[in-house]
């Protein structure tokens, strides 16, 4: 009986035989298959996890790209003169636009150094310099010569009457702040070459304009500052279109040696020291102009 039960018993020489057995001939023990499969398995689930979790981020990533609005580069045009109804229509795109979650309200200017300080925006061309490429004119002061599109172009500038003395008038009383349309490469040349003394404040170009209806606007709404302590100087009516209680017109200047446009606004701007709303100061300013037609 003690012999039966010892040859159905494999002793732990035995287990070893056959274990050598099975790997020579090429087989692995049931034992090492069983940890094998589990490791295959558990590989398997991993690489499944690994799969879903990118395929979850590249989801969420296009969801996010779809719900950011994506900001449009303004078309360079050249402007012509805006209809009131245009005016009106752009108005009142701004204000539902500010009312949209995603709506971004730029402010480029940094805060004024000074509270007591008001702020005037002064165009460039035709309201303090005119500006003629070659051939040259027979009147200039200076030449400005820009890279434009991979080419240097020669610019020569005539400044309009009193500008110096304007200027020193201004700094005075104002931050002064020259907003134009043309591109900075070339007006960064002439605002360096008129304001030696720094008088100017910053400056803004075509950049900072908006595009209405392929013309170039100066929003003074975006930038900053209280439009009851804002004022413009522009000879183009498209340019304060949007804020025309805001803006003294001022006529183009070419050529004319005679002219005292800016040396008239000296004289009007003293009369008016220390008032607080600019926007009483240009209906003055509009009621004068209407007499002098009259």
């Amino acid at each position: 009986m003690v012999s039966k039960i010892i040859k159905r018993t494999p002793t732990k020489s035995i287990k070893n035989h056959r274990q050598r057995q099975y790997q020579r001939r090429g087989r692995k023990s049931p034992i090492k298959n069983a940890s094998a499969a589990a490791s295959v398995v558990v590989a398997s689930i991993n690489k499944s996890i690994y799969t879903c979790h990118r395929r979850l981020i590249k989801i969420f990533s296009k969801l996010v790209r779809i719900a950011t609005p994506k900001k449009k580069t303004p078309r360079k045009k050249g402007y012509q003169l805006l209809e009131k109804d245009q005016i009106g229509a752009e108005n009142e795109k701004n204000c539902n636009l500010k009312k949209t979650l995603f709506f971004d309200e730029r402010k480029p200017l940094p805060p004024l150094v000074s509270s007591k300080k008001k702020t005037i925006f002064l165009d460039l061309d035709e309201t303090l310099v005119h500006s003629k490429p070659n051939p040259p004119p027979d009147k200039y002061d200076f030449i400005v010569r820009p890279v434009i599109d991979g080419e240097k172009i020669d610019f020569f500038v005539l400044k309009r009457p009193f500008l110096d003395e304007f200027l020193e008038f201004l700094n005075k009383e104002f931050e002064i702040v020259i907003f134009t349309a043309g591109i900075e490469e070339y007006a960064s040349l002439v605002l360096d070459r008129i304001d030696k003394k720094g008088l100017i404040s910053h400056r803004l170009y075509r950049d900072s304009c908006r595009e209405l209806d392929g013309k170039f606007v100066k929003d003074l709404a975006e930038l900053g500052r209280d439009l009851n302590r804002v004022v413009i100087v522009d000879d183009n009516p498209n340019s304060y279109a949007l804020q025309p209680q805001n803006a003294i017109p001022i006529r183009p200047f070419i050529d004319d040696i005679g002219d005292e446009e800016l040396k008239n606004l000296i004289k009007f701007f003293e009369k008016f020291n220390g008032v607080e709303d600019m926007k009483d100061i240009v209906k003055v300013f509009a009621s004068s102009a209407e007499e002098d037609v009259k």
